[in-house]
């Protein structure tokens, strides 16, 4: 919902309202998005938003997840690592500098490169809202490639519609590339559980979860679900 229309809906002025979702935004009530706010909480989402909007929530949730996978890789694997907030807290964690990365996240790139890491850049086209390489090119890049571990992030876990998310062309380079990965895990706190957005990029079988804590009790008997804390 947009702030004009929040505006109108509540007789009030924009200052009021803008602050107001400031102050929801902090509480993780909902999140902000350019002109507006959307729910966070919410079971299906069809909007992604910025990474600067994004990147101040759940910071200690995926710190903790972004911990236990970057314990996994070791030197001789060939990574991916996804676009996302989720996979920049593992770029920042990890410190294995022997192996190889390839990620179409450019912030993730910057902050391996820094460390010393060797790192490869797909081709395509950047989606400035998240910071992600994307496209036929960026896909056609990835299909060469034989991963031995890929780390993703995701807008939505289901057990029926699997991952999901609201971009296509981000959704056909994460479906790209999991399917090059021998191991595949997805990297997401435990508030994406439930949620259902507009693309699917695999099925809920295909990759191993690496969370916070399980709090919905439809995926608590899950075998490819790992909590970062117990």
């Amino acid at each position: 919902m947009t702030v004009t229309e929040l505006t109108e809906l509540l007789d009030t002025s924009e200052s009021t309202i803008r602050r107001d979702l400031t102050q929801l935004h902090k509480r993780g009530a909902l999140l902000k998005v350019h002109g507006g706010a959307t729910v966070l909480n919410g079971a299906y989402t069809t909007k992604d938003a910025k990474v600067s909007e994004r990147e101040g929530l759940y910071v200690e949730e995926k710190r903790s997840i972004a911990k236990l996978a970057a314990a996994l890789i070791g030197q001789e694997d060939f990574v991916y690592i996804d676009a996302g907030t989720s996979t920049a807290s593992l770029a920042e964690a990890i410190s294995e500098r022997e192996a190889v990365y390839v990620t179409n996240g450019i912030l993730h790139a910057k902050c391996l490169a820094e460390k010393g890491c060797r790192v490869f850049l797909p081709g395509g086209e950047l989606k400035e809202d998240t910071q992600a390489l994307v496209g036929g090119a960026a896909v056609e890049w990835l299909n060469k490639y034989n991963f031995t571990k890929g780390f993703f992030g995701t807008n939505g876990i289901h057990l029926e519609k699997g991952y999901t998310t609201p971009d296509i062309s981000e959704a056909l380079v994460k479906e790209a590339a999991m399917k090059r990965c021998r191991e595949a895990y997805v990297l997401a706190d435990s508030s994406k559980f439930g949620h259902v957005s507009s693309v699917t990029f695999a099925r809920f079988e295909d990759a191993q979860i690496i969370t916070d804590h399980i709090s919905d009790p439809v995926f608590q008997t899950c075998s490819n679900i790992e909590e970062a804390e117990s």
